[in-house]
């Protein structure tokens, strides 16, 4: 009797040891079949639901006489523009320092697109956006338009504008922007010869993805008309709430496509529109807004640019 007893205690541990290791193994693997779950949902390496990347134009100090501004057009030829010159001057006094320190605030990091004569003006501001840990990356010597250049004159053209970059910086660009991305027939061919990695000048898609430039890789971070300030702000005169309303909305739809697609949402902003009070108080709001949707990450586009070369899904034209 007491073998029995002891027979049917053995056996009902036993039991329990196998129905607590089955529940473990059950638990394990569904906590390892939930984490290939999400990783599945997520196209971006790092797992990222949603990336962002924000662009600050460092253009202001750089301009030609009698540059484009909100001012009139009327002003008789022989004559300076000396109204014009305090708008642009706003970008580099004002502008960039209150915009970064708004992203300081936010805790995120962003490319400033460098127009090379515009850094020999105001190297300290140069300096100070990369020793703050922003990207810097190339937009020209000037705000000449380049598609028009000989082979020999874009590539020198690009060149000064990164050596301007690198004297005073440090830093050594690898994306390019030309001016209102109008890029020639031989830019990306140049680009690639220079050791860029990435350029921005097309609006093709909400990702980013590779080309082939002189038989390699070469990676496009789509840039934006959508959520730019000089367009909507300057352009088409929309009030900060408008501008706000129109970033959030695409900010909305692109982060539901994001469960299923590798989604890129691109805002840009200019020294002397995106830096004015109204529109840091409405990026500071924005950002806030982005930040409290799970998954949401903020980079630089040199990150965004090794993350799509080192990914095989990557899209490839």
């Amino acid at each position: 009797m007491n073998q029995r007893r002891n027979f049917i205690k053995q056996g009902s541990l036993l039991g329990l040891t196998g129905v607590l290791q089955s529940n473990t193994e059950f638990t394990f693997n569904q906590k390892i079949n939930s984490q290939i779950d999400v990783k599945k949902k997520s196209k971006w390496a790092d797992g990222s639901r949603l990336v962002v990347s924000i662009s600050m134009q460092f253009e202001a100090g750089g301009q030609p006489e009698n540059a484009e501004s909100p001012f009139p057009q009327n002003l008789q030829k022989g004559y300076r523009d000396l109204p014009a010159n305090t708008w642009y001057q706003y970008g580099y006094k004002e502008g960039i320092p209150r915009m970064l320190d708004n992203w300081d605030k936010l805790g995120i990091k962003v490319s400033s697109h460098m127009v090379g004569s515009a850094v020999v003006n105001n190297p300290n501001l140069a300096k100070e956006i990369v020793e703050r840990g922003h990207e810097a990356a190339a937009h020209g010597m000037n705000w000449a338009s380049q598609y028009n250049m000989t082979y020999e004159e874009e590539k020198k053209f690009i060149e000064d504008g990164v050596d301007a970059i690198k004297k005073v910086t440090g830093f050594n660009p690898v994306g390019y922007n030309a001016n209102w991305l109008r890029r020639g027939e031989n830019t990306l061919n140049i680009l690639q010869e220079l050791g860029f990695k990435y350029h921005i000048d097309d609006l093709s898609r909400d990702e980013p993805f590779v080309i082939q430039v002189n038989h390699k890789d070469f990676v496009v971070v789509p840039y934006t008309l959508r959520n730019n300030d000089i367009l909507l702000i300057e352009g088409k005169n929309f009030s900060v709430d408008q501008f706000m309303n129109q970033v959030k909305f695409e900010f909305d739809q692109l982060y539901e496509e994001a469960e299923f697609k590798r989604r890129q949402m691109s805002i840009s902003f200019h020294d002397r529109i995106g830096g004015t009070p109204q529109m840091v108080n409405a990026t500071n709001q924005l950002i806030h807004y982005m930040q409290k949707h799970k998954g949401v990450s903020f980079k630089r586009k040199d990150e965004i640019a090794e993350m799509a070369l080192s990914d095989k899904t990557i899209i490839r034209e």
